[in-house]
C-alpha cells in the first residue's frame, strides 16, 4: 500500500546537510508486529552501509534512555508500529514537529508513551533534530508473545526500507549496498533474536509453556542456579553480586555459631 504523508512547514530544508543522522527502530520484537521498527533497523544494517555520521539504533522499549540519541541528532529517522486505524500493513509518514504530537494521540503501548516524552523533552531543551521523519506501519497482530511479524506487515517493511534509504540519501547519509556480512556483535540485534533465527526456532505453545523458549527464556534445567552464584542468560551461573552492600537473593547467609 502506498504511504500517506501530511504536509509540514516545520524546519524547511536548506542547503546544509545534517552532520549527524540517527536511524531509530523502536518497539518490542517479542510481541509480533510490535517489532516492526526494530526489524526495519536490523534489515537496514544487514543490507546497507552508510557514512560514518549515520548511526543505527535498536531503541527497543527504552523510552527516556533514548534521549541522548535524539538530542545529538541533526536528522532523525524513526521506524515504529503505529495504530493509525487503517488497514494492516498501511504505511504513514509524519514529519518534524508533528511527530511527538502524533505519537501522543496514536499511542498503543507504553513504549510509545515513553518515546513521546523523549521527543517532547528534546523540544523543551532546544535540542530537537532539524529533520525528523516517522515511518509508521499499521500492525495486524500484537497479542502474540514470541510471535513474529505477520506477512502483511513484513511485506510493508520492504517499502518502508526503500522510503528510509531514500530519505537517508537525501540527508547525505550515502547508503550503499553492503558487500560483506556483519561480524559477531556488530549487529544491532542479538544473534539469537535476529529475524531468521527468531522465526525458525520458535517452539510449539505446549513446549514453550512446559520447557520455556530458548530464544529468550532458557529451559528450566538451565535456569537452576547453585547457591552463592547468579543466573546468567547463557545458562551458566556467575558469581553472586551484592547491591549496595545487601546480599543478592542468590547468596546464602550462613548461620553464626555461638559458643
Amino acid at each position: 500500500m502506498r504511504p500517506t504523508s501530511p504536509e509540514s512547514t516545520c524546519h524547511p530544508g536548506g542547503d546544509t546537510l545534517p552532520s549527524s543522522i540517527c536511524v531509530l527502530g523502536i518497539g518490542n520484537l517479542l510481541w509480533a508486529d510490535e517489532g516492526f521498527g526494530v526489524r526495519c533497523v536490523e534489515a537496514l544494517q544487514q543490507r546497507h552501509a552508510f557514512a560514518p555520521h549515520v548511526s543505527l539504533v535498536d531503541g527497543g522499549t527504552q523510552g527516556l534512555y533514548l534521549i541522548q540519541h535524539v538530542q545529538e541528532a541533526d536528522a532523525l529517522l524513526i521506524f515504529d508500529a503505529i495504530d493509525y486505524g487503517l488497514a494492516p500493513g498501511t504505511l504513514k509518514l509524519v514529519r518534524d514537529d508533528e511527530v511527538p504530537r502524533f505519537m501522543g494521540a496514536k499511542k498503543m503501548s507504553l513504549h510509545q508513551t515513553g518515546f513521546q516524552e523523549v521527543l517532547s523533552l528534546a523540544q523543551l531543551t532546544g535540542k530537537y533534530p532539524s529533520r525528523v521523519l516517522l515511518i509508521g506501519c499499521q500492525p495486524q497482530e500484537l497479542e502474540d508473545y514470541g510471535g513474529s511479524l505477520r506477512p502483511v506487515v513484513k511485506a510493508a517493511m520492504e517499502e518502508a526500507l526503500a522510503l528510509g534509504v531514500d530519505e537517508i540519501a537525501r540527508w547525505g547519509g550515502q547508503p550503499v549496498a553492503r558487500t560483506e556480512p556483519l561480524r559477531g556483535r556488530e549487529t544491532v540485534t542479538m544473534d539469537e533474536l535476529a529475524l531468521a533465527a527468531y522465526e525458525t526456532q520458535r517452539p510449539s505453545p505446549t513446549a514453550a509453556c512446559r520447557d520455556g523458549d530458548d530464544r529468550f527464556l532458557p529451559p528450566a534445567s538451565l535456569r537452576a542456579t547453585p547457591p552463592g552464584e547468579r543466573y546468567q542468560p547463557s545458562g551458566k551461573a556467575g558469581p553472586a553480586v551484592s547491591l549496595d552492600g545487601v546480599a543478592s537473593h542468590d547468596e546464602v547467609q550462613q548461620p553464626v555459631e555461638r559458643h
